[in-house]
């Protein structure tokens, strides 16, 4: 794939995998993203996954066509992207590696035996590295989402290389239009913890005068760049993205469940532009996270279990919390049947999370909801969308 007639494309997609990093669903697959520049001297831009490892060799040796690469830029050294080094590096004994300084001491954590003496060539914030025509500038993007990441910027042709920034799950060749849904997923919860460090990114990025950005994942950007870099300043500000009310609730043995769907046809009656409902025990996990961050304001419903909450929504709030999970209303409801104690125990949870109002009332029903619980409801229902 030809990103320009001088940059071309050499990363593979994975249809096989199940979890990425172990943990997220990833139905149609993920990308491994990797490039070259093909200039006087040549520049590989990172490697791939050693899963897709001899298809990636395969599609590096077709671009170089017999010639050597001079440099290898390792933007981020996570394994998916980084796993080939040591093969790249034995392979074309000429061939320098270009990093960060944090980068090039976690090398012997991953590479034990390979020897990389006169091999590394460390870069910082603004260094420059020309190719011939082309020069790369190098931004450092520390905790986007590993410490040692840094970006590149191709100064001729305007590209930069954002590491895992506007990254995406899914394969290229199960890609759709609706970039932002998956993206958003990825976001979350790859990088978003850090919003203030993609602050600092997105500041840099906003004196340099960029027409094409390549992530590790997900497809090449190009044209109007506006509508992807407006939500990475939306979801790093943790501001909502879309009006809504999102209901997750854990339900043991159905009570929950019936009222969390009750409340959420109350929230629609009184005019709701959006409410999502999620059943936490079988709802994938990053996608209700997800939606925490897309909307202003979460209802949780949880059963209460073993003097706390039911272990899937002490989960998803654990995951909120480490996501930092912020500027949000949040409703509770929670169910008992001898001794409710579900609230207490979210917000023992949410306690830690920044400028988060907790909505009242609290309601609680006991095993079932009742005519009694109405009213009830109905207050926390005009309260969360006050």
């Amino acid at each position: 794939m030809k990103i320009t007639d001088t940059i071309r494309y050499i990363g593979v997609d994975d249809l096989d995998i199940d979890l990425f990093e172990s943990q997220y669903v990833v139905p149609e697959g993920m990308s491994y993203n990797s490039y070259v520049i093909l200039d006087e001297k040549i520049a590989v831009m990172d490697t791939v996954d050693a899963r897709k490892g001899e298809e990636w060799k395969s599609n590096l040796a077709v671009v170089l066509d017999g010639r050597q690469p001079d440099y290898l830029v390792v933007h981020h050294m996570e394994p998916d992207h980084a796993s080939l080094i040591a093969e790249a590096v034995n392979t074309y004994p000429a061939m320098k590696v270009v990093l960060s300084a944090s980068a090039a001491k976690m090398l012997p954590n991953f590479f034990e035996g390979t020897d990389f003496e006169g091999r590394i060539l460390p870069v910082k914030e603004g260094d420059t590295l020309s190719l011939g025509t082309h020069t790369l500038q190098f931004i450092t993007a520390p905790m986007v989402h590993w410490p040692e990441v840094i970006m590149s910027y191709e100064q001729t042709e305007k590209v930069l290389f954002a590491a895992d920034g506007f990254g995406k799950f899914g394969a290229l060749c199960n890609e759709t239009d609706d970039w932002a849904c998956e993206a958003r997923r990825y976001y979350f919860n790859i990088c978003g913890k850090y919003g203030a460090q993609v602050q600092a990114v997105l500041q840099k990025a906003a004196t340099l005068d960029i027409r094409t950005i390549c992530p590790l994942h997900g497809p090449v950007l190009s044209g109007d760049l506006t509508p992807y870099l407006s939500l990475y300043d939306t979801w790093s500000r943790y501001e909502p993205e879309s009006e809504g009310v999102l209901v997750a609730y854990a339900s043991i043995h159905g009570g929950t469940a019936a009222a969390a769907r009750e409340f959420a046809e109350m929230l629609r009656a009184r005019g709701a532009e959006k409410v999502v409902l999620s059943d936490l025990s079988r709802s994938d996990m990053a996608e209700v996270i997800e939606d925490a961050f897309r909307y202003p304001r979460l209802v949780l419903a949880a059963s209460s279990y073993d003097a706390g909450v039911f272990p899937v929504m002490h989960d998803f709030l654990y995951h909120l919390q480490i996501k930092n999970y912020q500027k949000r209303r949040i409703g509770l409801i929670e169910n008992g049947s001898w001794a409710p104690c579900a609230a207490r125990a979210m917000r023992t949870l949410i306690e830690p999370m920044k400028e988060i109002t907790l909505v009242e009332p609290t309601v609680t029903i006991r095993s079932r909801m009742k005519q009694t619980d109405i009213p009830a409801m109905e207050a926390l229902a005009d309260a969360i969308l006050a």
